[in-house]
């Protein structure tokens, strides 16, 4: 009996954003595959960095929370953070078992594989890289400010980021997944330091470029303190675009709701704002625009729907 072939979908992308993509996507009958960015250099994984020399396991641990279909006490326990304990302080359960088991293996890409195997991870992680790579970013002014966990705290306008060492070597299996892809998302997130870090890596952006499958660009709802201050949705398009290339974004997905005054005022305190749909410059950059109501509102807080983009998703197969 021949078995079906599911369409191939892969999602790149990092921190709180990607993997709420995820969790709707594993339920369809896809072949699901996450390119997840390793640059993280703060809280746990950044001393797991500095102690083992390994690449950061944070956005790793929470694809595979996402991917996984294990009985929740058992992801309870994988995202458990200690609160106690000297050394144990801070650090997450998960973060110590993929270092844990890079040890064992011998590998990174290996460790999470057994992870995988052992939480019945419906589909494919790969890191974006399996060395320990170095985000910087050049500010407007030529400064140039070094880690992740830094950049945003600049309080200047982010000309471009790049990545040490030069070049970043991508897991081949990764590269593979995209120009083998039917469908490759880029997933909403931290522009500078969670989505670009993926797509400036050489052979990602040429398989972007190159791939067949169309490519969607999930666009931010709100922008954030520190990196995108005041960015348009035209604003994040064009950012990645003069980063890898045109050609590399087929369409884009933007919230067309208006949000909430109260939500507004909260976010407003911490300096952010909703990202603004300027559909007049949006229409310039000649890639589809897909209008959705894509969100949802806990407490005061929003976020990206997980049911509502997974359907929006789907149906561009």
């Amino acid at each position: 009996m021949i078995e079906e072939e599911h369409p191939k979908v892969v999602v790149l992308g990092g921190g709180t954003g990607m993997p709420v993509l995820l969790r709707g996507l594993k339920d369809y009958p896809i072949d699901l595959s996450a390119i997840v960015t390793v640059a993280d250099d703060g809280g746990s994984s950044g001393r797991l960095r500095t102690e083992m020399a390994i690449p950061a396991p944070g956005d790793i641990r929470n694809v595979i929370t996402a991917m996984s279909e294990a009985e929740p006490m058992l992801m309870d326990l994988f995202q458990h953070r200690f609160t106690k304990g000297n050394e144990l302080t801070g650090h997450s359960m998960g973060n110590l078992l993929l270092a844990a088991m890079t040890s064992v293996t011998g590998d990174f890409y290996n460790g999470i594989k057994e992870i995988s195997r052992v939480l019945n991870v419906k589909g494919s992680i790969f890191p974006i890289a399996n060395q320990n790579m170095f985000l910087h970013a050049e500010l407007e002014s030529g400064n140039i400010v070094s880690g992740e966990s830094n950049i945003p705290l600049s309080g200047e306008k982010i000309k471009r980021v790049f990545l040490e060492p030069n070049p970043v070597l991508p897991l081949p299996e990764a590269v593979d997944a995209i120009k083998n892809a039917d469908l490759v998302v880029i997933a909403p997130g931290s522009l500078y330091t969670s989505t670009l870090p993926n797509l400036i890596v050489p052979q990602i952006g040429e398989a972007l470029r190159s791939t067949k499958s169309k490519v969607v660009y999930v666009c931010n709802v709100m922008t954030q303190k520190g990196e995108t201050s005041h960015y348009t949705a035209t604003d994040h398009v064009q950012a990645i675009m003069d980063h890898i290339g045109q050609g590399c974004i087929q369409s884009v997905i933007v919230h067309s709701e208006t949000i909430n005054r109260d939500v507004r005022e909260v976010y407003a305190e911490e300096q952010a704002e909703p990202v603004v749909y300027d559909l007049e410059r949006l229409k310039k950059l000649d890639i589809d625009i897909i209008e959705a109501d894509i969100i949802e509102q806990r407490g005061q807080a929003i976020r990206h729907n997980t049911e509502k983009i997974a359907t929006l998703l789907m149906s561009l197969l």
